[in-house]
């Protein structure tokens, strides 16, 4: 039997809010950082939720490398 998904409450508070608020992602920040805190727990590979975010992170850590570490300002 496979084991539910650790993140997958995040993932469709996700969902909710976005289509509350017409898919405007700055709306739904608090629910987009618990998803990130959420994946940040759990290794890479556990939560297919978190693929995204893994995601995200590996091309944040690319761009903080090649950039001599100043992170880019959240748009």
């Amino acid at each position: 039997m496979s084991q539910k998904d650790p993140c997958q409450k995040q993932a469709c508070e996700i969902q909710k809010c976005l289509q509350v608020n017409n898919y405007l992602e700055s709306k739904c920040e608090a629910v987009l950082e618990e998803m990130r805190r959420c994946c940040a727990r759990y290794a890479k590979g556990r939560s297919i939720c978190c693929s995204g975010f893994e995601k995200e992170e590996r091309e944040r850590e690319k761009l903080k490398a090649t950039s001599g570490g100043i992170p880019p300002s959240p748009q």
